[in-house]
C-alpha cells in the first residue's frame, strides 16, 4: 500500500504531465495561428480559409499529441533531460506530423501540406526552447553557491566529470564549489565546459594547482585502468589537496550507500588504489564449478576474511552456506547482508559456536554435513597473542585440530586453512601457531579421505585491526600518525583478493598443499602513512606529524619474502604458487600436540613458548631476526658505498 507521501508525489507528477501537455497544445495552436495569419495560402488554393483552420488544427493536434503520448514524452522530468529526451520529442513531432499528413490524404485535405509541416517545425522549436529555458531556470534556482565552500578541481572532463559537476551544483549540501577541470585531451585543454576552464595535462597538475584556490580534487575517471588511476593519484599526492575518487559502477553496486547522491557518487581514496601492482585476477569459473550445489561451511564467518568468503561463496550458488562463529555480532551482520541480497534464493544458516568446543563442533557438522570447509576462525593480533600465548594455542592450534577431526569424522571433501605470511620463519606466537596449523594439515596427507590445503597471504587491507583504518582514525583526529618503525615493510593485498585466493586454492587442492600468492613488491609503512596524509589534504610532518613508537613484541622489521623459496612450484595461475614442505608423520604430530596441551594446561606463558619453539623448528625470537636483518642491510649499504667510491 502506498504511503501518503508516495500518493502526493504521484499526484504532483501527474499534474506536471498534464500541465506540460496543455502547454504543448497552446504552443501548437498559437504558432499555427501566427503562421496561418502570415501565410496567404493555407489550403493550397491561393486563399486563406478560416473555416478550415479549426478542424485542421484539431486534426493536427490530435495526431501529434497521440504520437507524443505513444513515445511517453510526458513522462520525462525535463529538469534532468539530456539529448535522449529531446530526440524523443523530435521523433514524436515527426511521427505525429506524418500521421496527420496520412489522415489528410485519407479523410480529405483541409490545410496545405506546406502549412502543416511549417507549423509543426516552428512548434517543435518553441517547445524545445521552452523546455531548455525551464531546465536552465531550474539549474539556477537549485544551484547552491556555498559560503566558505571548498573550491574543487575535477580530474577528467569526460561524461563522468560533467555529470559530477551538475550534481555538485545541485547538491543542497553546498560543500563543493567547482572551479576547474584537469584533463589530458588536447582538444579540451584551454576550452570551457559549463563555464569551467579545462587545464592540462594532468601531469602538470602540481605546478598549476599552486596558482589556483583549489583545495579539493576529485578523480572522475571511473573507466580508467587501475595502473593509470594509481599514476594520477601519485600525481595528486604531490599537492596539498584532499583527494576523492569517483568509483566505477561495479564498486557502487558492491558498496551501496544510503547517503546523499553526491556522497554516494564519491569515495575516499583507498590504499589499494595506490598498490604497486595490478589486482590479481583469479578463475571465478573454476570456483563456481567447485562450490555450486554443495554445502559449504565457513568458520570465523563473521570476520573480515570470513565474511568476504561468505559473500563470494553465495555468488557461486551453493546448496547451503553455514556461517560458524563465536562472535554473534559479526555473524549477524553478514547474515543480514546476505538475506537482503539473496532472500530465499540462498539457504543460509548461522551457528554460534567455538572451534575450541569439540562436542559443539561435532553437533554442527552432524546437523549440516558440509562438503567443503573454509577455516578462518583464529586469533590473529600479534601483540595480543604475545601477551596471551595460551589462548593462541588453544584457539589456533587446538581449534584447527578439532575442525580437522570433525572434517574427517563427517567425510568432508575439502578443508582449506587460512594461514599467513607470518608463518614463514615465525618470530611471534601467532605466526608459530599458524605454522603449527599448517603442519597439522600436512600430517593428514595420505591417511585421510578429506583433501587439505592452506593459503598464505600478507597483510589484508581494511581488515579488522589492520594499519590503514588506524591511520585514517589518527588523521581524522588531527594526528599524530604512529608507526612502529620507519624502516618497516609489509606485503599487502585486498580482502576480495584474499577471499578469491582461498576459494581458488580450494578448487585446486589435492592434499597438503600450501598455496602462496605473488603479491609483488613490499610497501614501506612510512610511505603508506605519508600518502594517506597527503591524500587527506594535509602535509606530513607539518599539519600532521608521524611518530615512531618502536617495534611491538614479536614484530618483524622486514617481513619474509614469500616468493624466495626454491621449493615453490607453479600452478595454472601465474600468480599462485605451491610451497612444498616436509611432511610431519601422524606419530610425531601426536607427540607435539600432547606437549602443547600440557603446556597450555599449565597456564604458563613461558611453558607455551618453549613448547612452540620445540614444535616449530623455524620459530626464532624477533630480536634475533631483526638484529640479523639490520646487520645485513648495513652490510649491503657499505658494499654499495664502496662500489660507488
Amino acid at each position: 500500500m502506498k504511503s501518503m507521501g508516495d500518493k502526493q508525489k504521484t499526484g504532483r507528477h501527474r499534474w506536471r504531465q498534464q500541465l506540460v501537455l496543455l502547454l504543448d497544445v497552446c504552443i501548437l495552436l498559437a504558432v499555427s495561428m501566427v503562421i496561418f495569419r502570415l501565410t496567404p495560402d493555407t489550403n493550397g488554393t491561393g486563399s486563406t480559409d478560416w473555416n478550415n483552420l479549426w478542424p485542421g488544427l484539431v486534426q493536427m493536434s490530435v495526431c501529434i499529441l497521440l504520437f507524443q503520448l505513444l513515445m511517453r514524452t510526458y513522462d520525462t522530468l525535463w529538469r534532468y533531460a539530456e539529448t535522449r529526451e529531446y530526440l524523443t520529442l523530435l521523433v514524436g513531432m515527426a511521427g505525429g506530423t506524418l500521421l496527420n499528413l496520412l489522415s489528410m490524404y485519407v479523410f480529405g485535405q483541409r490545410l496545405s501540406r506546406m502549412f502543416v509541416c511549417t507549423a509543426a517545425a516552428f512548434s517543435l522549436l518553441v517547445m524545445l526552447a521552452v523546455r531548455m529555458l525551464y531546465r536552465r531556470y531550474r539549474e539556477l534556482v537549485t544551484r547552491h553557491t556555498p559560503r566558505g565552500g571548498v573550491y574543487t578541481g575535477i580530474i577528467g572532463a569526460g561524461d563522468a566529470g560533467i555529470s559530477l559537476l551538475r550534481e555538485m551544483r545541485r547538491s543542497p549540501e553546498g560543500r563543493y564549489q567547482p572551479h576547474c577541470f584537469f584533463d589530458d585531451d588536447s582538444e579540451k585543454i584551454g576550452t570551457r565546459i559549463h563555464g569551467l576552464p579545462v587545464y592540462g595535462p594532468i601531469s602538470a597538475l602540481p605546478e598549476r594547482i599552486g596558482n589556483l584556490p583549489v583545495s579539493e580534487l576529485v578523480v572522475a575517471m571511473p573507466t580508467v585502468s587501475a595502473e593509470r588511476r594509481r599514476e594520477i593519484l601519485g600525481i595528486c599526492t604531490q599537492t596539498s589537496c584532499h583527494v576523492s575518487v569517483l568509483p566505477d559502477r561495479l564498486d557502487l553496486l558492491e558498496h551501496p550507500n544510503n547517503a546523499s547522491p553526491l556522497r554516494t557518487s564519491m569515495r575516499e581514496v583507498r590504499i589499494e588504489d595506490l598498490l604497486g601492482r595490478a589486482p590479481v585476477q583469479l578463475d571465478s569459473a573454476r570456483t563456481k564449478t567447485f562450490l555450486q550445489g554443495k554445502t559449504v561451511m565457513v568458520t570465523g564467518g563473521g570476520g573480515s576474511i570470513g565474511s568476504e568468503l561468505c559473500r563470494q561463496i553465495a555468488r557461486c550458488q551453493p546448496s547451503r552456506l553455514v556461517i560458524l562463529d563465536i562472535y554473534e555480532n559479526g555473524a549477524y551482520d553478514v547474515q543480514q547482508e546476505l538475506v537482503r541480497r539473496y532472500g530465499d534464493a540462498l539457504d543460509l544458516r548461522v551457528e554460534i559456536a567455538s572451534v575450541r568446543d569439540r562436542r559443539r563442533l561435532y553437533q554442527v557438522f552432524s546437523m549440516h554435513r558440509p562438503q567443503v570447509v573454509f577455516h578462518a576462525a583464529a586469533h590473529k593480533h600479534v601483540p595480543l597473542m604475545e601477551e596471551s600465548p595460551t589462548e593462541a594455542v588453544k584457539n589456533n592450534v587446538f581449534g584447527t585440530w578439532n575442525t580437522i577431526c570433525a572434517c574427517e569424522t563427517f567425510s568432508v571433501e575439502k578443508f582449506v586453512l587460512i594461514s599467513t605470511d607470518k608463518a614463514v620463519n615465525p618470530t611471534n606466537v601467532m605466526g608459530a601457531t599458524k605454522r603449527m596449523c599448517e603442519q597439522l594439515m600436512q600430517s593428514r596427507k595420505g591417511i585421510s579421505r578429506t583433501e587439505f590445503a592452506a593459503v598464505r597471504f600478507g597483510n589484508v587491507l581494511g581488515s579488522n585491526g589492520s594499519v590503514v583504518p588506524l591511520f585514517r582514525r589518527q588523521i581524522a583526529a588531527g594526528g599524530p600518525v604512529t608507526i612502529t618503525d620507519k624502516r618497516i615493510i609489509r606485503y599487502f593485498m585486498t580482502i576480495p583478493e584474499a577471499a578469491q585466493l582461498v576459494l581458488e586454492a580450494g578448487a585446486m587442492a589435492h592434499g597438503g598443499e600450501v598455496y602462496v600468492l605473488d603479491m609483488g613488491e613490499p610497501v614501506r609503512i612510512l610511505d603508506l602513512a605519508e600518502k594517506l596524509i597527503r591524500l587527506s589534504g594535509y602535509i606530513p610532518y607539518s599539519d600532521i606529524d608521524i611518530v615512531e613508537i618502536g617495534l611491538r613484541p614479536g614484530e618483524k622489521l622486514y617481513e619474509e619474502l614469500l616468493m624466495k623459496s626454491e621449493e615453490l612450484s607453479k600452478t595454472e595461475n601465474q600468480k599462485i604458487f605451491i610451497e612444498r614442505q616436509e611432511e610431519v608423520s601422524p606419530h610425531v604430530m601426536g607427540r607435539m600436540l600432547e606437549q602443547l596441551k600440557q603446556a597450555a594446561d599449565s597456564g604458563s606463558a613461558d611453558e607455551v613458548r618453549r613448547a612452540l619453539h620445540a614444535c616449530v623448528q623455524t620459530y626464532h625470537s624477533a630480536e634475533e631476526v631483526n638484529r640479523e636483518a639490520i646487520e645485513q642491510m648495513e652490510l649491503q649499504t657499505q658494499q654499495a658505498a664502496m662500489a660507488e667510491g
